[in-house]
């Protein structure tokens, strides 16, 4: 009955059965045997025939738009069934991530064959749970990552900002709008990559940035002595003064609303400096605390395909390359 449908919907766009037959590939009288078979099984006639015209009943005009929703379908349910039939990858990620998130998406999707990836994002604990849930096939995690999960392609993000409150006496020391960084490649490096201080000192003749080029100032560890520094994803900054208050899981979000709350100053990378908004927060170059987070790709080992191996691959290749 598809075909037949097929055939009078395409007849009725073109108000010739030759020219209806050509554009689907058939033999005029095939396309009419078609509109017969249809005529019959319907008990209504459908057009009006002569030796040069073809016009539809009004019967047939009533019936025309059923016929296209029903072609619509049917090819929306063919599309569908090609998309499911299709390998897919549900990656979950910390929203920190998503920027190269997308790009392993990207990246999967232009290999041959193509694999999809549904993303999903996700803080550590969500996202671990949804491994062992199998609701997820992979997950980038903050290391150390559980031990029941196998890990590859770490990279770092480096935490060179504080967040603080506009009525914190360190949020003078934030640069003037106008004299802020220009926007840069989000500084994650891989675990051979120097970070751009360490680059820096390799050059001959190049010295450490004095305060006033990057503002008014910076903030360094020792201001922070006697302040709560938050810790989301109850990571602990090593070497780091003040009182830590830990943060359930690693929502940068979350901690931020804690900062604009007045409730601790917070160490964030650069990475979210670029893309949060807010005028309840603001963000302060951190210098000489030599922080990061280190993340990883897990997933479960009793769930290991191909398609999981080809995005182990994607991501080393979208660490290395943009």
């Amino acid at each position: 009955m598809a075909r037949e449908i097929q055939c009078f919907a395409r007849v009725a766009a073109r108000l010739s059965f030759s020219r209806a037959a050509a554009d689907l590939g058939m033999s005029q009288p095939a396309v009419s045997q078609a509109v017969a078979r249809l005529e019959r099984a319907t008990g209504v006639r459908l057009f009006e025939r002569s030796a040069r015209t073809v016009r539809l009943t009004a019967a047939g005009a009533a019936l025309l738009p059923y016929a296209e929703q029903i072609l619509e379908s049917a090819a929306a349910f063919t599309a569908e069934a090609s998309r499911l039939a299709r390998p897919v990858i549900h990656l979950a990620y910390p929203p920190l991530a998503g920027p190269l998130a997308a790009r392993i998406a990207r990246r999967m999707a232009g290999r041959t064959p193509p694999v999809a990836v549904e993303l999903h994002a996700a803080g550590r604990a969500a996202a671990a749970a949804a491994l062992d849930a199998g609701e997820v096939s992979a997950a980038i995690l903050a290391t150390p990552a559980p031990a029941r999960f196998t890990t590859a392609a770490r990279f770092h993000v480096t935490v060179d900002h504080l967040a603080v409150p506009p009525t914190h006496p360190l949020a003078a020391r934030a640069p003037e709008p106008h004299l802020t960084r220009p926007s840069r490649t989000p500084r994650t490096t891989t675990p051979d990559t120097p970070r751009p201080a360490e680059a820096l000192r390799k050059e001959p003749g190049a010295t450490e940035p004095r305060p006033a080029e990057s503002g008014r100032g910076e903030v360094r560890p020792a201001d922070l002595a006697g302040l709560v520094v938050l810790t989301p994803g109850g990571r602990r900054w090593a070497g780091l003064p003040g009182h830590p208050r830990m943060v359930r899981d690693d929502d940068f979000g979350a901690a931020l609303d804690l900062v604009a709350a007045g409730a601790g100053v917070l160490p964030i990378p650069h990475l979210l400096v670029r893309s949060v908004r807010r005028d309840d927060v603001v963000f302060v170059p951190l210098e000489g605390a030599d922080l990061q987070i280190t993340y990883a790709l897990a997933w479960s080992r009793e769930r290991v395909t191909n398609e999981l191996l080809a995005l182990v691959q994607a991501m080393q290749d979208a660490l290395w390359t943009r």
